[in-house]
């Protein structure tokens, strides 16, 4: 099938329209691969057989190779015949294979036993070679960002609206923060997951009949896929769901950090702001009609697809919910859990793109900083004023504001030109008297916090990233 014949616009025009993308992701998210690693966990199952001495290890052997040759071409069209998917897979790996050694592929297994695996394993690895690589990157890069800017001062805003002075490089800490709390998250859900080898309703009703100790089993099974079972060793046919729901709550956490991002830059693009924009590339088009645009797409993309796949998470809420010990109400609905993992880590690719065409305008800064100078020393006539014992100092500050609306007058002029507020404003010291005469010199502890805040995530990112691949 061509590409742009495919249903889905993640397919075509967003991870499938980028071949780094693609490759990187496809040996984990397309269902070739998740026949791959059905086939795999089918082959740890003999090869656990053969450490048991159920069966000899020649056998394991013949069993992995035909693991190896399994396409997902052969195992849909048996699939088409039988309409059973484990069922087709075993069909065909057993054809691959001596008579001698048909009898031990799936032995004592249910279906959900190699599937539920089989998803642990793949998003595993998918996670720790794929996704948290990539969002260390787009850490990094927010890293730097926020380390050149450190002193970059910015208009704070709240509500919409100018608040008080801070540093843009503080402003990307915060989001350094905020990801590198998801990475550790991520990493942690992502060794967490498990897996199964317990038979039809999970009581390991099959095997208990052959060894006295089939929980040990389980456990030898996942441990050469590098999983664990169960803490209790119990479940019903499936995998408890709540380990696979906690690494799709992570992703789908980091990915509306990274949406609040994109919506913050792109609010920063408008043009009566204009403190963020692009690199300006003569190739790029911004409208079809308006030669003068420069777009924020990128930022724009990252949202949109947020809102496609962040409802995802509700599904994978109903998804723990299975009657019994199984039913087939969750097969259907869980096969699109690899499109909200795919749409993250294209995002990413996409942020880590963008940040490296990142024009960030501090003469607009400076400007839009000066707007409202004589606003925002406000707050700090409210504090000093009240550190130093002048009563009301709320209520006069706000007095002195209504005076800026009435005359037009600089609340810097009013403040030094008021009689009642003089005995205190000797009490100043330089530096406080420098925050009221200057609003770039209210920035708090926006450069040390900036820098103490990328030195911390710097090095517990890097530790995440060791254990990564």
């Amino acid at each position: 099938m061509e590409l742009y014949e495919a249903v889905s616009p993640l397919d075509f025009r967003y991870y499938g329209g980028s071949e780094a993308v693609m490759k990187k992701l496809l040996p984990y998210v397309s269902e070739a691969a998740y026949v791959k690693y059905q086939a795999k966990v089918e082959a740890a199952l003999v090869r656990t057989l053969a450490k048991h001495n159920i069966c000899s290890h020649e056998i394991a052997d013949e069993v992995e190779r035909a693991a190896e040759e399994v396409t997902a071409a052969e195992v849909y069209e048996e699939q088409s015949r039988i309409r059973h998917n484990i069922r087709s897979l075993v069909n065909v790996m057993r054809r691959k294979i001596s008579p001698d050694a048909r009898p031990y592929v799936h032995l004592f297994a249910t279906s959900a036993d190699i599937l539920d695996t089989a998803t642990a394993l793949r998003f595993k690895e998918l996670t720790q070679n794929v996704v948290l690589p990539d969002l260390i990157e787009l850490e990094n890069r927010f890293i730097d960002l926020a380390r050149e800017h450190a002193g970059t001062v910015q208009i704070g805003r709240t509500h919409g609206q100018h608040a008080e002075p801070i540093t843009f490089g503080y402003a990307m800490a915060l989001y350094v923060s905020r990801i590198g709390n998801r990475i550790e998250l991520i990493d942690r859900a992502s060794q967490n997951l498990r897996g199964q080898f317990s038979g039809a309703v999970g009581a390991f009703n099959g095997l208990a009949l052959i060894v006295e100790q089939p929980e040990q089993m389980e456990a030898d099974l996942l441990a050469e896929l590098g999983l664990k079972p169960s803490d209790t060793h119990t479940s019903t046919q499936c995998v408890e769901p709540e380990f696979i729901t906690d690494l799709a709550y992570a992703i789908t956490s980091a990915y509306t950090i990274l949406a609040n991002f994109a919506d913050d830059i792109r609010h920063l693009y408008r043009t009566e702001i204009a403190e963020i924009s692009k690199q300006y590339d003569p190739q790029l088009v911004g409208s079809s009609t308006m030669p003068h645009k420069i777009n924020p797409e990128t930022y724009e993309t990252v949202k949109g697809l947020w809102k496609a796949y962040v409802p995802r998470m509700t599904t994978v809420f109903m998804d723990q919910i299975l009657e019994h010990q199984r039913d087939l109400t969750n097969s259907a609905s869980s096969r699109f859990l690899t499109e909200l993992f795919t749409a993250f880590d294209y995002s990413i690719y996409r942020l880590i793109r963008a940040l490296g065409e990142m024009d960030v305008k501090v003469d607009n800064m400076e400007r839009n900083l000066e707007a409202s100078a004589g606003d925002t020393v406000a707050e700090p006539i409210y504090l000093l004023m009240a550190y130093y014992g002048f009563p009301d100092a709320y209520d006069h500050t706000r007095k002195l504001v209504a005076q800026v609306h009435e005359t037009g007058r600089q609340l810097t002029e009013l403040l030094w030109a008021d009689e009642t507020l003089q005995p205190f404003l000797e009490n100043l010291t330089p530096i406080q008297q420098e925050a009221l005469r200057d609003p770039k010199k209210y920035i708090g502890v926006s450069v040390q916090r900036t820098h103490a805040t990328c030195d911390e995530w710097e090095e517990r990112v890097q530790e995440v990233l060791t254990t990564c691949g």
